[in-house]
């Protein structure tokens, strides 16, 4: 069993069953209504926490910074439903489906020295005699005062991956045209007279006979070559830019009404 003084210490750290699974957080710590010790712990469970399961920490020790029970996590979740903000206080219909399901005598419980007889117990938030949820805890202290609490949002960022950006080089071919000049040669017949200057070389030869002469013709055609040249390198890189996005969220606070007050004797903080 914890003591009173150990209830600052479990509240909000993690309760872990016999066999080393975690079963969840402990939220509330309910004292017994005779005793005023600590005996019931209620554990927030599920996927988001949504679920508070009831745990006796009869047996219950603390382990460095986490509560041990000796109960199967199975167990503890599949234990029976109990409204945690009804009133802070556990019904005697309430206690006795929980006995039933951790298999604890209800009879003999109540034979225990100290027992009134009377069912329940009283919630409390803290280790302090008063509880901060506003449900006055069983020791007796002497602090009348009532807390009260609330919840704030906090907001922070988590970074995560939304998208790939890659580089890939392909080949594609392309039609270019370019012009160039071409030459050619072409045959022009050429006729001259005979004069003084030519004759010596015009009677050179027999007076009547066959010849034939031929002339090479030459033309240019375009031929083409290719070369890979580098004309320009390509990276990635990223640049952060910075927005604002509303969050929204739920949070409770408790509020305090007062009975049997005067309205000119109430006093706002």
């Amino acid at each position: 069993m914890i003591t009173r003084e150990q209830i600052s210490t479990v509240l909000d750290h993690p309760v872990y069953a016999a066999d080393g699974n975690k079963i969840g957080d402990a939220k509330h710590v309910f004292l017994d209504d005779v005793t005023g010790q600590p005996e019931w712990v209620s554990v927030q469970t599920g996927l988001f926490g949504t679920n508070e399961s009831f745990v006796p920490i009869h047996d219950a020790s603390v382990v460095e910074d986490h509560l041990e029970v000796p109960y199967p996590k199975d167990t503890v979740k599949e234990a029976p439903n109990v409204d945690v903000d009804a009133g802070g206080h556990l019904s005697e219909d309430e206690e006795h489906r929980l006995y039933q399901h951790y298999g604890i005598d209800w009879e003999g419980s109540w034979q225990q020295p100290g027992r009134s007889g009377e069912a329940g117990w009283d919630r409390t938030d803290t280790g302090e005699t008063t509880a901060a949820s506003g449900y006055a805890g069983t020791g007796g202290g002497a602090d009348d005062a009532m807390t009260r609490s609330e919840e704030r949002m906090h907001v922070g960022t988590e970074r995560r991956e939304v998208g790939r950006a890659r580089l890939r080089k392909y080949v594609v071919t392309e039609e270019v045209q370019q012009t160039v000049p071409v030459r050619h040669e072409e045959v022009r017949v050429e006729r001259e007279p005979i004069t003084e200057e030519n004759r010596d070389a015009a009677m050179a030869g027999p007076d009547i006979t066959e010849a034939e002469h031929e002339v090479t013709l030459h033309e240019e055609r375009p031929v083409t070559q290719t070369e890979a040249v580098p004309v320009e390198r390509v990276r990635l890189s990223t640049e952060e830019h910075t927005g604002e996005e509303t969050v929204r969220g739920q949070v409770r606070e408790e509020r305090i009404e007062t009975e049997g007050v005067d309205p000119e004797d109430r006093r706002d903080p």
